[in-house]
């Protein structure tokens, strides 16, 4: 052994060849942590002071090759003044360096995922050989950064500048066959014959059959492109990336000028700019809410795990209530691996199911992304009925019939007398109380909400809702069936409006009084897109449609009548009387016409304004600013509110229930992260400037007593 770690390993082969393996010890996978990195220091010293190596091959003793940094170290790293940012990416890099500078050919053999600074310690080998089933890239952008072990430097002098910028702006994982196509990679074999294939490149390049050192020439010096060259190649990519990117994420564009400047410099000078403009883009709020967005995402995934060890096998599922929702959990489902049964009780409603649950299996086919002969298979999986005949063998029943008690009390004691004793019954509710739907059953420990958002197929969250009675064995089987389907499931405690619409109609409760006030609807649209949504609070209450809003409006003020009740006639109110229920009538605040993909498409209606006339109570004057604060008071302090009560376990929790929920912008981080951004104080102080609008405004005592201490909701 000529160097032994926690994480890395040196050893002699055969004819001189030596094996750098990583292997981080307690870990499943390898990343570049900071005791990594001061291993790969030693390793590649050990490896210089033995004059018997002749050729060095870089590999991997886990299922992955190595995943990137440790992003769990960014927290601390990144709140480094930026001088320190920048002197610490370049004490990195110097050990890159010496291991590109090795007086002998190097290989790494790409096994699994080589990510970020994995793939960058595969760029500083001389070549790269790649199993077929492995898969690369430089995902750093998605963390509000780019590639600061000179992925940057290393990346377009290797395959070109146009596929470095697709490959560093885009942040995509690339399969084997587009990396060779790339010049990304120099060979690839399959699995079973990788090391031998690795071991045989090192060997020719020792013999000299291949110059190495003519391999390795291009990365030291500058991009071979002249002016001109330049100017088309990288001016052009500015213009598309930021356009593809938007304003409120910085690094794609960052990475290309960074490319560009180090353009016409060497590697040592290149990793200088690289890692300046590194610095600079770590200490963004951008950064700081993208890499808390990964790594609460991380948790969340982790509490969902600790429910495996409780939860029963589902085998078999049941959706009951067809139509738009019910096809798309039976298509959820099918195309995940879980036969589902699909009951309504009119064939109307089957129909309509089984069209939802087709187009969504036919748009699969037509991307590629799934074979003819696996959408037979996935339709096949869901059973179309209207009788409960053989709900005796299911072990998990879905309702997701009409937002009505009534309906919804009958519809579960009827099915609970047709399932077995210990089948979990789960409501598709999006505003009832889990504890008084359980009324209606015998067995309410058997029973939880699982709250799905609109179009299932789209939106990765699962609400799972947790009632008064409700079994830790109903919360872990419906939390381990969400994740069968590819869904994200949070746990929160029941109360009218669970989490995500709990604090979604405080938002419309914003609206509603701006719209009273004169405010024009189709600004604070725009002006909310620009803060990051997805889409403004109008065309929103279109899409969710009125009839869904005005009821959902009616379940919070009784919920929460301190605050969300109001008899104020809102512009809602006009809408849904008007019969204008949005995107599915055709006409809501905007009208909607097909585009030429058959998709409506929203366009102004002057009718909608003169709807609205009446509603004006006052003629007031707002600042941009105002209109965006006066939106996300409400729903940000109903978020601390939820926190507070204890529905939802962890800030974590709350704020990535509305990423992936409501579409949160999730550069923001979520609601809780951008009252840290602001200031805990700071925000105090905005919404006090609205105290007269009432109780929605007022924060809460202990958010207050945050604001006096100094105190965040991360870190």
């Amino acid at each position: 052994m000529i160097y032994e770690g926690k994480a890395i390993t040196v050893q002699a082969l055969e004819d001189g060849i030596v094996e750098l393996k990583f292997d981080l010890q307690g870990e499943s996978v390898n990343k570049f942590n900071r005791a990594t990195l001061a291993e790969l220091q030693a390793a590649v010293e050990s490896i210089q002071s033995d004059a018997s190596v002749k050729g060095v091959i870089v590999t991997s003793g886990k299922d992955v090759f190595i995943v990137g940094a440790d992003i769990n170290e960014f927290v601390n790293t990144f709140q480094l003044p930026e001088e320190d940012l920048v002197a610490g990416n370049l004490e990195a890099n110097q050990i890159f360096n010496a291991f590109e500078d090795l007086k002998v050919p190097t290989v790494a053999a790409i096994n699994g995922l080589a990510l970020g600074g994995g793939f960058e310690m595969c760029l500083a080998c001389d070549y790269r050989v790649m199993s077929s089933t492995a898969k690369v890239g430089l995902p750093e952008v998605k963390l509000g950064i780019y590639p600061g072990f000179g992925g940057t430097v290393r990346a377009p002098r290797i395959m070109g500048v146009d596929n470095a910028i697709e490959w560093i702006c885009g942040g995509s994982e690339q399969r084997a066959d587009k990396a060779l196509g790339m010049r990304a990679v120099d060979g690839v074999v399959e699995p079973g014959k990788l090391k031998e294939a690795a071991i045989d490149l090192a060997k020719r390049a020792i013999s000299g059959e291949m110059d190495y050192m003519a391999k390795r020439q291009p990365k030291l010096e500058k991009v071979k492109l002249n002016t001109i060259e330049q100017m088309m190649a990288f001016e052009t990519a500015k213009g598309f990336v930021a356009g593809q990117a938007g304003p409120n994420y910085p690094a794609p564009v960052e990475a290309i000028k960074t490319i560009q400047k180090a353009a016409n410099h060497g590697r040592d000078k290149a990793l200088e700019i690289e890692a300046a403009g590194f610095a600079k883009l770590a200490k963004t709020s951008v950064a700081a809410s993208l890499v808390g967005l990964f790594l609460n995402d991380q948790a969340l995934k982790q509490k969902a795990k600790q429910y495996d060890k409780q939860a029963a096998d589902v085998k078999l599922a049941a959706v009951l209530g067809a139509g738009i929702m019910g096809g798309g959990i039976a298509y959820q489902s099918a195309v995940k691996g879980t036969p589902i049964m699909m009951k309504d009780i009119r064939e109307e409603g089957i129909q309509m199911g089984l069209e939802e649950a087709s187009k969504l299996l036919g748009k699969r086919v037509e991307k590629g992304r799934l074979t003819p002969a696996k959408m037979a298979e996935a339709l096949n999986a869901i059973r179309p009925t209207l009788s409960y005949g053989d709900f005796g063998n299911v072990d998990i029943v879905v309702e997701a019939v009409v937002e009505n008690p009534k309906v919804k009390h009958a519809v579960l004691a009827e099915v609970e007398g047709h399932v077995k004793d210990d089948a979990i019954i789960a409501s598709n509710t999006s505003t009832i109380s889990i504890t008084y739907l359980a009324q209606a059953l015998k067995r309410p420990e058997n029973f939880c909400g699982m709250h799905f958002f609109n179009p299932v197929h789209m939106m990765p969250l699962v609400e799972v809702i947790r009632g008064e009675k409700s079994s830790e064995k109903a919360i872990a089987t419906t939390v381990a069936y969400a994740k069968a389907m590819g869904k994200t499931p949070i746990v929160v405690n029941d109360c009218p409006g669970f989490l995500v619409n709990r604090v979604l109609f405080p938002y419309f409760g914003g609206f509603a009084r701006l719209i009273n006030m004169g405010a024009d609807f189709q600004r604070v649209d725009k002006l909310l897109e620009k803060f990051g949504w997805p889409m403004g609070p109008a065309y929103l209450m279109d899409v969710v449609g009125m009839d869904t809003g005005h009821h959902g409006r009616d379940v919070m003020a009784e919920g929460y009548p301190d605050r969300m009740a109001d008899k104020t006639r809102t512009a809602v109110d006009v809408m849904y009387d008007a019969g204008r229920l949005g995107q599915k009538t055709g006409k809501g605040f905007y009208k909607y016409e097909m585009d030429k993909k058959g998709k409506p498409k929203k366009v102004v209606d002057q009718e909608s304004y003169e709807l609205l006339k009446p509603i004006v109570l006052e003629q007031r004057e707002f600042t941009d600013e105002e209109i965006v604060e006066i939106m996300m008071v409400p729903l940000c302090l109903e978020t601390v509110r939820c926190l507070e009560d204890g529905i939802v376990e962890s800030a974590a929790d709350a704020d990535m229930g509305l990423i992936y929920g409501i579409g949160f912008p999730p550069f923001r981080g979520g609601a809780l992260r951008y009252i840290d951004t602001l200031g805990v104080a700071e925000f105090v102080a905005i919404a006090d400037k609205y105290a007269e609008f009432g109780a929605m405004y007022h924060p809460t005592e202990k958010l207050r007593e945050m604001a006096k201490t100094g105190q965040k909701f991360f870190g």
